[in-house]
């Protein structure tokens, strides 16, 4: 499938009520900072080049982030943070991401998620991640040119290896979960691991500018 069809299939996608209703609440509801903004309060779709030798793979769409926006990692304290690693590596033109009319351009990067509805509390089920793994699949089969996958977060991370074992590559003993973690597999898509750029982690001081700027290094010496 093209990619504009896969983006119709995800924003048209009804699978997981628990999500689809909380999201729908949300986008009613609104926060009061955004109260005047139209919520997009649907499944978010990737975004990037379609031509991307790299992909970026986030936990889900937050509830005033994504969720208001209606593009993936935009929006909120987390999207400026990536985004500031991506623009300091080369992967975007600006080190923002506040909208979907911010000019923003990806380079040789596109971006996706587990998960395209924002869950409650940022937790997911493991149904629900299930449900939304088609998705995560036809995106790489329509991305013919990706050759390195940089995961943030675990929930990023198993959800890569989930996507391995279907494909018959399942590395014995399990590979650790890591920040700056590189895993090289033969004729498949390199895996580059991240802590998630979240608030609970940038505030913290879990994950640095720097340290999330080494991963997106590493990702790129790996095309070189």
């Amino acid at each position: 499938m093209s990619l504009t069809t896969i983006k119709r299939q995800i924003v048209s996608c009804q699978d997981c009520p628990r999500l689809r209703a909380y999201c729908a609440r949300i986008a009613r509801q609104k926060r009061a900072a955004f109260r005047d903004d139209a919520y997009w309060g649907r499944p978010v779709p990737g975004f990037g080049d379609r031509r991307a030798r790299v992909l970026v793979l986030g936990l889900a769409p937050a509830a005033h982030g994504a969720n208001r926006t209606g593009r993936v990692f935009t929006g909120d304290n987390s999207a400026n943070f990536l985004m500031r690693a991506m623009h300091d590596t080369g992967f975007a033109n600006i080190p923002t991401s506040q909208h979907r009319k911010d000019g923003l351009k990806l380079t040789d990067a596109y971006i996706s998620a587990v998960v395209r509805c924002a869950p409650p509390e940022n937790k997911p089920t493991p149904q629900e991640i299930r449900n939304c793994q088609p998705h995560l699949e036809a995106e790489l089969a329509a991305l013919t040119r990706v050759r390195v996958v940089v995961s943030l977060g675990r929930v990023a991370f198993d959800s890569y290896w989930r996507f391995m074992a279907n494909l018959g590559v399942k590395p014995r003993p399990r590979p650790p979960f890591g920040h700056g973690l590189v895993f090289q597999i033969p004729e498949r898509p390199s895996l580059v691991v991240s802590y998630h750029p979240s608030q609970q982690n940038t505030n913290t001081g879990k994950l640095t500018p720097r340290m999330l700027a080494e991963a997106f290094t590493k990702a790129r010496k790996l095309l070189d």
